[in-house]
């Protein structure tokens, strides 16, 4: 689900098992006109059980191209470390 605060900020909300089967929907989703243009994202995995390391790096890749600043709330601990995996932590603000 992605909510637009305003045009300069999007939250993306992500729930449940991520998993590859829902990589191209994910990849879709990130591709949304209204992130292109935002300059601040949050990404909301609170309600996301697992991720699988195929949707972390389509997090990566779209944070990566996004020009301004990403920030992840509330991975639980093994998404977390799928994340970190993936190198998110790198290019995303994560708070726990």
């Amino acid at each position: 689900m992605i909510n637009a605060v305003d045009h300069q900020h999007v939250e993306v909300t992500l729930t449940g098992d991520v998993s590859t089967h829902a990589l191209r929907t994910l990849e879709e989703r990130l591709d949304d006109p209204r992130l292109q243009g935002a300059a601040h994202w949050v990404l909301d995995l609170r309600g996301v059980t697992h991720i699988e390391l195929a949707c972390a790096y389509a997090l990566l890749r779209a944070v990566t191209l996004h020009s301004g600043t990403t920030t992840v709330r509330g991975p639980r601990r093994a998404v977390l470390r799928t994340l970190q995996q993936a190198g998110l932590n790198s290019a995303a603000v994560i708070e726990e």
